[in-house]
Order: structure tokens, then C-alpha cells, then sequence
């Protein structure tokens, strides 16, 4: 039965059946359906996952606690879905941790009104907010007690004309327009009931009270498109020059191989570094530089390649025959090196991951508050000493687990593509 397979399917079905590939391939899978998804299901939707609350900072993965939700007072324009999705969209409310919370009778003096006293009582709500935890008993610390309108809680009302006014089935205010408008006592309370939610931290919080989670999951983003877009500039140069250079050979060889030879002397890192300081330090930057330093690789290879295959038979045929060096090379060479270059690309592909991360680290890289594991790793490692490894640990895990899956995958291509091997 296997010999009726093509070469392509019986390399597809080896590298199905090397479950260390496969693994790196679910790996890779889950992370692109992360960073597709991305805001759609991060816990935190605001724009680089940014909404910070002190109060909760430096929390262990679980944390809960409650949370009151506030309506901002001024307009806050909302995105398409599609800018949300790519972008975030900013928060139309103000989170505050809170250990209790419950309606209390107060009353408000609306004035006189034809001489009459125009006093009503209703229900405000008074919460306790969160103040952290005794470090000997574990027990909440008492909070500051604050109350709040439910007016103010859940709608966006006019500063310059705030007053609230209550009469016996409802409360009056005026909105960021300054149109009055009016909302049934029931309805507001039962409304206020609904913006207070427990909310649990599943990766905890770092030092300035984020969710762990959400940046993890948006670093994804940076960790996926820096080594695409490194790949993509690596093979395109190196491709080009090495093919140029093993086809050609003479002068030409030995000018590439010079240049070759040259960037190859240079440790990649400190030449991203001299990039990154010339050009600076923007994301666009960092993607060019990582994938400049990178194409030394794919050009050797390709060069090797194309020097043997351009006095093979079919070769000298096509030769023969008139065609073109460009048709030579795209239709006849470069189709017969793709297996060698696709595990190359796969090891550029972890590699740009590795140095994008180990440059946010050091600071040079992708800068706050753009989520990245290299970053999320720098403003948290000193708190693995200190009694918060896990702040440190999680970033660490992200990168060697996405690093692994590609040089698996690598790995998977190079003993699929191996026609030498045994089924």
C-alpha cells in the first residue's frame, strides 16, 4: 500500500508518526489559535492587557477575590470587532477589589420644593475595599469603607451637574450630555447587584496588579510574529544569495561567501544590539534586526545545495533546452532543496524566539507595556527569590516550550524528509 504513496504523502505520514513532532505541532497550533484569538478570550480585553489594580498586585495563580465594577464619568469610544480583536478595546469601567459589600438606607435632601421638605431615603452601597492579607494569619485585612450611589456605580454621569435627585420609585441624574435622564429603584439595584462578581487570577497577578494570564497570552503574539517575520526575511536573503552563489560560483561565489563569512564572525547578539542602538527600538526594528542576523544560515545551506544539484542530469537537461537561470532556479533547484531549507527554517523560527525574548529581558527589546514573555520575565524574576517564583517561572515555562515545539518540528521535518529512512 505504501508504494503507492507519493514522496510527499509518505513524508507527511513519517512525520505523523514521530510523536515528538506531533507534540511540537500541537504546541504550535494552540499557540497560533492564541494568538489569533488573543483579546477575544484573555481575561483582560484593554489594549496590552494594561487594566491595573495595585491593590491585588503580586498575587499567587488562584487568587479570588471580589470585584466592584464603576462606570467611568467620560466617553470611551468603542472599537469595530475586528480592531478589538487585533487591538484591544479600552475599559468603559474602573475595577475595584473589594472583601464585602451590601446596601445600606441613607438619606438625601433634595432641596424645598414649594416649601416643602423634599428629603428621600434609598439604598446606596457600601463596600469594604481590599486591603490584603495578614501575613501571620492569612486573615483579610480591614479595608477602607467607602459608599457609593448606584447612580455613580453604573452609569457615566455629568460632572459639571452631578446632582442626583430620588423621588419614590426612581432616581433622576443627568448623563455626559447633560440630558436628564431617569432609572427605576429596583432596576439600578439590581443592576449594581450584577457589576459585583468574584474574580479569580488563574496565574496570578504581577507588581503592578495585571493578569498574569492575559499577557501570557498576548506575548503569543510577539513570540509567533517575531520569528515569522525573521523567517521570512532570513529565507528570502539567504535563498537568494546562497541559490545566486552556488549556481553561479566564481567571483560571485566568493564575494557572497565574504559577505557570508563576515556577518557569520559577528555573535548574533551583539549584532541585533547594534541595530537595536542605530535604529532603535521599535517593534519593527526588532523584527528587521532579529531577522537580519538569521540568513547566514539558509544562504550556506542553499548554496551547498544548489552546488550539487546544478550538474545533476535534469539540470544540464533544462539547460540544454534554453531555459532561463530564473526558471532553472525556481522551477528545477530550489523545489528539490525545500526539505533541508524547511528544517532550517523551523530551527530560525525558535531561535528568533530565544533572541527577541533574551533582548526584552535585557531591556533592549520590546518595549512596556507591550506584552512580552522576555519582558514579563525581566519585572518579575527578582521576585522568584523572594517568594513569588511562579511570577518568574511562568514566562521562563512559555519560551522553553514554545523554543522546544519548533525544534521539534525542525527535527520531525529533517527525519520525514529523509529519504534514507525506514518506514
Amino acid at each position: 500500500m505504501s508504494g503507492n504513496l507519493s514522496p510527499n504523502q509518505k513524508a507527511l505520514r513519517r512525520l505523523l508518526r514521530n510523536k515528538p513532532a506531533l507534540f511540537g505541532l500541537v504546541v504550535i497550533a494552540l499557540a497560533i489559535m492564541l494568538a489569533i484569538l488573543g483579546y477575544a478570550i484573555a481575561p483582560d480585553a484593554t489594549p496590552d492587557a494594561n487594566d491595573q489594580m495595585p491593590a491585588v498586585a503580586l498575587k499567587n495563580p488562584g487568587f479570588e477575590v471580589k470585584i466592584l465594577k464603576l462606570k467611568k464619568n467620560r466617553d470611551i469610544e468603542q472599537p469595530n470587532f475586528i480592531s478589538k480583536l487585533l487591538f484591544g478595546s479600552p475599559s468603559e469601567y474602573d475595577y475595584v477589589p473589594i472583601n464585602k459589600a451590601d446596601f445600606i438606607k441613607v438619606f438625601q435632601d433634595n432641596g424645598q420644593n414649594n416649601g416643602k421638605d423634599t428629603t428621600q431615603n434609598f439604598e446606596a452601597l457600601e463596600f469594604e475595599k481590599y486591603a490584603g492579607e495578614d501575613p501571620t494569619t492569612g486573615q483579610r485585612i480591614k479595608g477602607v469603607i467607602n459608599t457609593l450611589h448606584p447612580v455613580n456605580i453604573v452609569f457615566s454621569i455629568n460632572p459639571d451637574n452631578a446632582k442626583i435627585t430620588t423621588d419614590k420609585t426612581a432616581h433622576h441624574f443627568y448623563d455626559l450630555k447633560n440630558k436628564s435622564q431617569s432609572i427605576d429603584i429596583e432596576t439600578i439595584k439590581k443592576q449594581v447587584s450584577d457589576q459585583i462578581f468574584d474574580k479569580t487570577f488563574y496565574l496570578g497577578t504581577d507588581n503592578f496588579g495585571r493578569d498574569t494570564l492575559s499577557r501570557l497570552i498576548l506575548g503569543v503574539r510577539i513570540s509567533l510574529l517575531v520569528g515569522l517575520i525573521a523567517v521570512i526575511i532570513s529565507l528570502t536573503i539567504g535563498i537568494l544569495l546562497g541559490a545566486l552563489a552556488g549556481y553561479f560560483g566564481g567571483r560571485l561565489d566568493d564575494g557572497i561567501m565574504l559577505v557570508i563569512n563576515t556577518v557569520w564572525s559577528i555573535p548574533t547578539i551583539l549584532l541585533v544590539f547594534a541595530i537595536v542602538l542605530a535604529f532603535g527600538r521599535g517593534i519593527g526594528i526588532i523584527f528587521l534586526a532579529v531577522g537580519l542576523t538569521m540568513w547566514v544560515d539558509v544562504a550556506r545551506l542553499v548554496r551547498g545545495q544548489v552546488m550539487s544539484l546544478k550538474h545533476i542530469q535534469f539540470v544540464e537537461a533544462a539547460q540544454s533546452m534554453g531555459f532561463g537561470t530564473s526558471r532553472i532556479l525556481l522551477r528545477h533547484i530550489l523545489p528539490n532543496i525545500l526539505g533541508p531549507v524547511m528544517v532550517v527554517a523551523a530551527s530560525n523560527f525558535a531561535t528568533a524566539i530565544l533572541i527577541e525574548s533574551g533582548l526584552s529581558y535585557l531591556g533592549f527589546g520590546i518595549q512596556p507595556p507591550t506584552p512580552s514573555w522576555g519582558t514579563m520575565l525581566n519585572e518579575n524574576y527578582g521576585y522568584a527569590i523572594g517568594g513569588k517564583p511562579m511570577l518568574a517561572l511562568i514566562p521562563a515555562v512559555a519560551i522553553m516550550l514554545m523554543v522546544l515545539a519548533f525544534n521539534l518540528v525542525g527535527n520531525g521535518f529533517r527525519d520525514a524528509l529523509d529519504v534514507k529512512s525506514k518506514e
